[in-house]
């Protein structure tokens, strides 16, 4: 049984933790949001979760790095600077950020990677996604993970190689491009798909999440295997043992 330090506990997926930590048999002990620090209670916490909000990262990280606790990372919208403060935090304390927390697509990732990694420049690459009308991020950190993924794959830097958000006359396609197209509305939890074009045929790899629980219960998974891990930045991948595609 773990004592839990939540980062974010008002948010939605806040409460989706506080339910999955304890139908885990887990203590959720401490919770924060806005405004709060979880610095004066990270000694208390065998591990803490991150779900708040991007400015917030190099504190929470801070605390994390005094306490000597392993954090996980589920804030989206982070940018270059957040990755090297991940980097940074993860030489004291084990760090495992992530965009999506489902085990789904965690395994949709790896399936990407490969069929990126077996199919060549030929195949163009899309990442579809949507979510609820209150995501405020896009695209969203599932996407981009997808994308990283696919990047991987081709052994190619996403951000050379990415096409986001196309309007009027654009030109003709990329070779080797990694497209987005977002979409907004409702209250989908999360709809992502990546479709692989090729000459006369199409491959597609989705996922759909019907609640964000998956998320809340593959964090509180992702946390209870880090805990007691040695200082190093880890992925869900190493959650579930997948090695890179050869």
């Amino acid at each position: 049984m773990l004592q839990f330090g939540v980062i974010g506990h008002k948010g939605r997926m806040g409460q989706a933790l506080e339910a999955a930590i304890a139908d885990a048999g887990h203590v959720l002990c401490v919770g924060v949001d806005a405004g709060g620090s979880i610095g004066p209670h990270a000694a208390q916490c065998d591990v803490l979760v991150d779900f708040s909000a991007p400015d917030a990262l190099s504190a929470n990280l801070g605390a994390a790095r005094v306490a000597g606790k392993p954090i996980v990372v589920g804030t989206t919208g982070l940018e270059e600077p957040h990755f090297v403060m991940l980097a940074e935090a993860a030489r004291a304390v084990p760090v495992l950020q992530s965009g999506n927390f489902s085990l789904g697509v965690t395994l949709l990732a790896h399936l990407v990677e490969e069929a990126a990694a077996r199919l060549g420049p030929e195949w163009d690459i899309e990442v579809l996604e949507m979510h609820h009308r209150m995501k405020v991020d896009a695209p969203s950190g599932t996407a981009k993970l997808l994308g990283e993924a696919a990047a991987r794959g081709r052994g190619i830097v996403l951000a050379d190689n990415m096409e986001s958000g196309r309007h009027g006359m654009t030109g003709t396609r990329a070779e080797g491009a990694i497209g987005f197209a977002t979409l907004r509305g409702g209250t989908v939890a999360g709809e992502h798909s990546v479709i692989f074009a090729g000459a006369e045929e199409r491959l597609v790899l989705a996922h759909s999440a019907e609640n964000r629980m998956i998320f809340a219960r593959g964090a509180v998974t992702a946390a209870a295997w880090l805990y007691g891990r040695p200082a190093g930045r880890y992925t869900m991948n190493d959650v579930l043992g997948l090695r890179p595609a050869s």
